[in-house]
């Protein structure tokens, strides 16, 4: 779909008629005599001005916005218990253009906010997508005047959006998703989010947000996603997200968090992703209570100075798909049980540690691997991998490695797209005709022969 401003006027009209026309389930006579009230009406114009002023969508729309209203705006029907007095009103309104499924109305280079989205008493999912790229724009504070309805808060790429979320979440007792990510919003997650018992769902991921998490956010037991990525968070990560067990996603990747990951996160009984990695935990090793968590599917501790050995803790989590511990400090053997127990691994990484000693021959078992990464540690000795494997493998910084068939070597140089070369072990005297190997720094390279 072309961008709308670059339309010419006549198609434009057609297009909004056409594209975004409303569209509901069958209504019942009742419910058809019912119209948004001209308060609303008014609101909502408003609203759609502030977000494209180049729309004239008062002409577009002259009806009743509920009947024939464009895509993204979204009512309901209201009826008190007898069944007899009924209104109508917004309870959606998403901007942005996500695509041709998802047709909201668009933003403009100089999209804002409006006064007016505090007037819609039942609304409840606010959307935006992209609407503030260019201009500065700042959450404004009547945002703590909107309905105690809203169940849904969403900001997606709006890399001109400043702000803090102080003082501006409290009112929002209903809340059940707050998205905010790819924004400049800074500041401290506020104390008063521990009082939004209903949230399911927290995602502030890349934003410029800082400060300590506060504690408080332990009461939020409804919560099911929690993801902070990517922001400047630190200090210590709260003993008390281990009370929320209903969570099934934790993702603090990419901040400053430090000191030792807490042990009450064995209490996350139902939590599937876990994400620690680039923050500054030190000093404690990988952490033993991980074998409590049997639901992991996927855990990343990357980049964090945990330092230690591998721990003999993989047989309780034999669901896992995805294993980060790249970067940990980690010394001394790589354990075969990690072969024996991870059958269905797709991701492992174990690279930029000083590992040592040969890869267990148990690694041969991991047919479902999409990606073994071993680089820059100090392993030797015999790699003893299934030719089934079909998936990337990495295995430079190690000099002493070296793998028995010309077949796994082959699915190693083409898994590593001509950029990675390992040697044969036991080189015969005489080469065949195909092929020779000779060494150069430490890197074994293939020269054909005519």
């Amino acid at each position: 779909m072309a961008y709308i401003s670059m339309i010419p006027h006549l198609t434009l009209l057609l297009l909004f008629i056409t594209t975004f026309s409303y569209s509901e389930t069958p209504l019942s006579d009742d419910e058809t005599l019912l119209l948004l009230s001209p308060y609303e009406q008014e609101s909502a114009y408003r609203v759609l001005e502030s977000v494209d002023s180049d729309i004239i969508w008062r002409s577009i729309f002259p009806d009743d916005l509920c009947n024939s209203g464009p895509h993204g705006l979204v009512c309901d029907y209201f009826f008190d218990e007898d069944g007899d007095n009924g209104s109508v009103h917004i309870t959606e309104l998403s901007f942005g253009y996500v695509s041709e499924y998802s047709s909201n109305p668009p933003c403009s280079f100089n999209s804002t906010f409006s006064p007016s989205l505090t007037n819609f008493s039942q609304l409840k999912k606010l959307f935006f997508y992209k609407c503030f790229t260019d201009k500065e724009v700042s959450i404004p504070g009547y945002f703590s005047n909107l309905t105690s309805t809203l169940q849904e808060l969403v900001f997606i790429e709006n890399p001109s959006l400043f702000g803090t979320l102080n003082g501006e979440l409290s009112t929002l007792t209903s809340l059940r998703r707050l998205v905010i990510t790819g924004t400049q919003i800074s500041g401290k997650i506020p104390d008063e989010i521990s009082g939004l018992l209903e949230l399911e769902q927290i995602t502030i991921s890349r934003n410029k947000l800082t400060g300590e998490v506060p504690g408080s956010v332990g009461k939020l037991k409804k919560l099911k996603v929690v993801d902070l990525s990517y922001n400047g968070f630190q200090g210590v990560l709260p003993e008390s997200i281990g009370n929320i067990t209903s969570l099934v996603k934790l993702d603090i990747g990419f901040n400053q968090f430090d000191g030792r990951i807490p042990e009450s996160l064995a209490g996350l009984q139902k939590l599937e992703f876990m994400d620690l990695s680039w923050n500054q935990f030190g000093n404690c090793g990988v952490p033993l209570f991980l074998s409590e968590m049997k639901s992991l599917r996927e855990l990343y501790l990357n980049g964090n100075k945990l330092g230690g050995q591998i721990p003999e803790i993989w047989e309780n989590l034999d669901g896992i798909l995805g294993l980060g511990l790249s970067g940990l400090g980690l010394v001394g053997k790589i354990p075969s049980s990690m072969g024996k127990c991870l059958k269905n691994i797709s991701f492992l990484s174990l690279d930029n540690n000083t590992l040592e000693g040969t890869v267990p021959e148990a690694f041969e078992f991991l047919e479902s691997i999409h990606e073994l990464n071993l680089e820059n540690n100090k392993l030797s000795g015999r790699v003893k991998l299934s030719g089934k494997i079909q998936g990337r493998i990495k295995l430079r910084g190690n000099n002493g490695l070296c793998v028995d068939s010309e077949e796994v070597r082959s699915s190693y140089v083409k898994s590593n797209k001509g950029s990675g070369f390992i040697k044969l072990c036991n080189k015969p005297d005489v080469p065949n005709q195909g092929s020779s190997i000779e060494v150069h720094h430490n890197q074994y390279q293939i020269h054909v022969r005519n």
